[in-house]
């Protein structure tokens, strides 16, 4: 390969590379499906880490339930329900819907 070749590739890769960098930094919000967030989890994200009693004064438009660590909950899934999941020290790890 000429020197030129040599130059135009790196060149390619170059500019290329910035466009991918500028693709990802686009914002933080990740696209989320408006049929699987129907009960709005997407706006308590926030809670993740938080404890299981930080949710307890909010009101919420959906049915929501705290599901601490090892609890037993039913299995149906209602995709208008709201979920916040706990883990053994008692603070949400997962907050969906179902």
């Amino acid at each position: 390969m000429q020197p030129y070749g040599k130059i135009a590739v790196i060149a390619a890769l170059v500019a290329l590379s910035g466009c991918q960098a500028a693709s990802k930094t686009g914002g933080t919000s990740a696209t989320v499906d408006p049929e699987s967030d129907r009960c709005g989890a997407s706006e308590y994200q926030q809670y993740l880490g938080k404890p299981l009693s930080a949710i307890d004064g909010l009101r919420f438009e959906h049915p929501v339930r705290a599901i601490p660590h090892n609890s037993a909950v039913t299995m149906d899934f209602n995709l208008n329900r709201l979920n916040f999941m706990g883990d053994v020290q008692g603070n949400i790890t997962r907050v969906y819907c179902g």
